[in-house]
C-alpha cells in the first residue's frame, strides 16, 4: 500500500464523494477509484462502501482509518527529521466547514505566533456526528463544533453564535434600514437551504419549524460559504453563521425573529497534548461568553 492510496481513502471519507475528492485531488474519478479498490485488495476487506448521497467508512473502514492518518504524520514528521528540521510541534485539529471560516482562523493566527515553527493540520467536516467520531478516534488533537450531546471526555463551551438572515443587496425585505425580520415574511420566498450533510440544516429546520414556516428551496449546499455566495446572488435568503460574514459583502443582513443559535464547544477524546492545551486557552480567551470547563459525559 502506499501513502498515495491513504490520502485518497482519507479525501474521499472527508469530502463523502468520490466526485468531490477527485476534485479536491486533481485527479480523475476512474483512477480515484482504481487505487481505493488497490488498497482494499491489499488490506483484504472493503473499506467504504456507499449509502445515500455520501460515501461512508466500513467499520473497517473505521479501524483503518486512523491508522492511515498516523502513518501519514509519521511520514512527514521523519522527512523533517531527515531534513535536519527537527521534530516540529505539530496540531491536529478537526472542525467544521462554517466553523473553519469563523472563528477558527484568527486564533489559530493567535497560536501560531506564540508557537514559532508549529504546524496545524485542520481536518473538516459537514456533520457534527462526522467530527465527534474523528475526534474519538484519536485522529485530531481536539475538535471545535458545535457542543456535543454526549461526549465521554473533557467539553469547554465557547459561547454562541448567532445565525443571521442573508439577503443579496437591496432586496425589499431589508427596505427602510430594518434589522430584525420575522422569518414568516419570507414564505412566499425560494430559499437557499442546507442539505442533510450539513450540521446547519436541523438548526434552521428547527428554526422554521418555530416560525410555522415550510421553506421551498431554490438550491442546496453541503457549504456554508457557497451558500453565501448563492444568497448574494440573489437566489434566495440563507442562513449564514455570522462569523463568517466578512465586511463589505454585497448582501442584505438581518437578525432572525426569534433568533437563530447554536453553543460551540472545544472537545478532547482524552488529556490535551500541550499543543491542544496551547490552541484552547487561545480560544477561550477571545470567545465571548466561553465556559472554560463544561463537562459532559455518556447518558445515564
Amino acid at each position: 500500500m502506499s501513502f498515495r492510496q491513504m490520502v485518497y481513502l482519507i479525501t474521499v471519507l472527508e469530502e463523502g464523494s468520490f466526485t468531490a475528492a477527485a476534485q479536491r485531488l486533481g485527479v480523475s474519478q476512474p483512477t480515484l477509484s482504481h487505487q481505493i479498490r488497490a488498497l482494499e485488495r491489499e488490506v483484504g476487506v472493503p473499506l467504504l462502501e456507499r449509502a445515500p448521497g455520501r460515501v461512508l467508512p466500513t467499520p473497517m473502514g473505521r479501524e483503518y482509518l486512523p491508522h492511515a492518518e498516523a502513518a501519514l504524520r509519521g511520514a512527514r514528521l521523519a522527512r523533517r527529521a531527515a531534513s535536519g528540521g527537527g521534530e516540529p510541534v505539530l496540531l491536529r485539529l478537526g472542525t467544521m466547514y462554517s466553523i473553519a471560516l469563523g472563528i477558527v482562523p484568527p486564533a489559530l493566527r493567535a497560536w501560531l505566533a506564540s508557537a514559532p515553527g508549529a504546524e496545524v493540520e485542520v481536518s473538516e467536516f459537514a456533520s457534527s456526528a462526522a467530527l465527534e467520531a474523528h475526534v474519538a478516534s484519536g485522529a485530531a488533537d481536539l475538535g471545535v463544533g458545535p457542543l456535543p450531546a454526549r461526549w465521554d471526555g473533557p467539553v469547554h463551551g465557547l459561547g454562541e453564535e448567532d445565525l443571521v438572515l442573508v439577503l443579496a443587496e437591496g432586496d425589499p425585505l431589508a427596505a427602510g434600514g430594518r434589522t430584525v425580520l420575522d422569518l414568516r415574511e419570507t414564505a412566499d420566498r425560494p430559499w437557499v437551504l442546507y442539505d442533510e450533510r450539513n450540521a446547519l440544516a436541523p438548526l434552521a429546520a428547527q428554526a422554521f419549524a418555530r416560525a410555522g414556516l415550510t421553506p421551498r428551496a431554490a438550491v442546496r449546499t453541503r457549504h456554508t460559504a457557497t451558500a453565501l455566495q448563492l444568497a448574494a446572488a440573489g437566489l434566495g435568503p440563507a442562513l449564514i453563521p455570522e462569523s463568517v460574514l466578512e465586511p463589505g459583502l454585497p448582501v442584505e443582513v438581518l437578525r432572525p425573529d426569534p433568533p437563530v443559535r447554536r453553543t460551540l464547544a472545544a472537545y478532547f477524546s482524552g488529556e490535551p497534548a500541550p499543543a491542544a492545551a496551547g490552541f484552547l486557552a487561545v480560544l477561550l480567551g477571545g470567545a465571548s461568553g466561553a465556559d472554560p470547563d463544561v463537562r459532559r459525559g455518556p447518558p445515564a
